[in-house]
């Protein structure tokens, strides 16, 4: 029998334009790449330069860059839905709406096998009259669309979902806009598992009378350190499961990992791209466990009383603290919307940062022990991954 040949495909992609989409489409593009497909990732230039270090195979996943149109109301050098207030975003919807034409040249003049989508809409118009598959790829909840956004839902009218019901883009609602992306897809996608949200899964395929697949959460993906050598070559003269591993006993646990190698679970040592150096000084000046952080994502911004009252909760909690938010509403910078005499009083013990972290790193870093979340679905299996207790805000 011949031997089966795996089908290499090239996909595109093309998230709606925020950080906390494109960033779990790049985790599923690495996914993807791992198993020998080509990627076309569709972003502004802006988001590459920011997120393009989270791209483990630049052999296969090539960014494709878009160019996104300003026009009036929405804010100059607006690329991503963190470069304006929440209330703007669906200026954003307008403006992605109108790079159609740069996606619909790219899908012709390349041909790809499937395109992976979540908010443009309007992506199997094209892909239909190309032969390209289209999958809706929905990095939120299970949960988050079955109680909504499904046919049989009547749009709500309670206060926290009327936001469903608000224009997002010229002529379209956010309701429409999702049902529609999902209803003309080929199929439907999910960042979730069957473990999690099964039921909620099977009824989204229910209402829309197509197949829904999981892709799991798709987390960043840890690399091996490499074996010293000498080992891996002595290592390599054995039969599997022929070696017996010896426990050694009386040792310190530093010196015992610092002998072996291996973390207390007697699992490799896992090595990610290192915290920068500025957090992880500061970070390891503390217990372990005992720093709490704060971030509500890349688009909340708070108004200033409510700013200040957040960071007087933290100061009195006594704990040191890392709050990673963007300055508030009428303020250009942090420090201008620090309540009076903060500063003084917190000294070392706290810092508020409103510029870009890279919330993984911190998140697996010993010290921290607590994180004060507002619950978006990325961070959500973030602190899952790094077995963090949640604090919702």
């Amino acid at each position: 029998m011949a031997e089966h040949k795996s089908l290499e495909l090239h996909i595109a992609m093309f998230p709606w334009l925020a950080v906390g989409h494109i960033t779990p489409f790049l985790h599923l593009s690495n996914e993807l790449a791992k198993r020998g497909h080509r990627i076309t990732f569709l972003l502004p230039k802006k988001a590459q330069i920011q997120l393009q270090h989270l791209n483990l195979h630049p052999n296969l996943i090539t960014f494709h860059p878009l160019t996104i149109p300003h026009f009036d109301g929405l804010p100059h050098g607006t690329e991503t839905a963190s470069d304006i207030p929440i209330h703007l975003t669906h200026l954003l919807a307008v403006a992605m709406d109108r790079t159609r034409d740069q996606v619909e040249n790219f899908l012709r003049a390349t041909i790809p096998d499937m395109v992976f989508y979540d908010n443009a809409h309007w992506i199997p118009e094209i892909t239909r009259q190309l032969g390209i598959k289209a999958v809706c790829n929905n990095v939120v909840s299970a949960a988050a669309l079955a109680i909504a956004l499904v046919p049989a839902r009547v749009v709500p009218k309670a206060r926290a979902l009327s936001f469903i019901a608000l224009p997002f883009g010229d002529g379209i609602t956010f309701y429409d806009r999702v049902i529609t992306a999902m209803k003309e897809s080929d199929v439907i996608s999910i960042r979730t598992c069957k473990e999690i949200e099964g039921n909620l899964c099977d009824y989204m395929a229910n209402q829309f009378g197509k197949s829904v697949f999981l892709t799991g959460p798709v987390l960043p993906e840890l690399v091996k350190k490499p074996l010293e050598e000498t080992w891996a070559k002595w290592l390599d003269g054995f039969e599997k499961f022929s070696l017996y591993c010896v426990w050694v006993q009386n040792l310190e646990k530093n010196q015992f990992q610092d002998l072996l190698g291996f973390e207390s679970t007697g699992l490799p040592e896992l090595v990610k791209k290192p915290l920068e150096e500025t957090w992880a000084k500061w970070l390891d000046g503390f217990e372990p466990s005992s720093v709490l952080y704060c971030a509500f994502g890349s688009q909340i911004i708070l108004e200033k009383n409510q700013f200040q009252e957040l960071l007087l909760g933290f100061e009195s909690t006594g704990f040191p603290f890392l709050i990673a938010l963007k300055p508030p509403m009428g303020c250009s910078t942090i420090e201008e919307a620090l309540p009076e005499g903060f500063e003084e009083r917190v000294k070392e013990r706290g810092r508020v940062y409103g510029g870009w972290v890279e919330q993984p790193l911190i998140l697996s870093h010993p010290s921290v022990g607590c994180f004060v979340s507002h619950c978006g679905f990325g961070s959500m299996w973030e602190f899952i991954n790094h077995w963090k207790p949640p604090m919702g805000f």
